[in-house]
């Protein structure tokens, strides 16, 4: 569950900076929570 959420969260952060830089907040936030989510799931593994 979390990978799926991580890995979407990826691919939006991917989207919003290839395609548009209005929102560079916001994208940098999902890359950060993404990132946090997949060192969670390594150090509960």
């Amino acid at each position: 569950m979390l990978e799926t959420i991580a890995i979407i969260l990826v691919i939006l952060w991917l989207l919003g900076l290839v395609s548009s830089y209005t929102l560079g907040g916001f994208i940098h936030i999902l890359l950060v929570v993404a990132i946090v989510m997949i060192l969670v799931r390594f150090i509960k593994r």
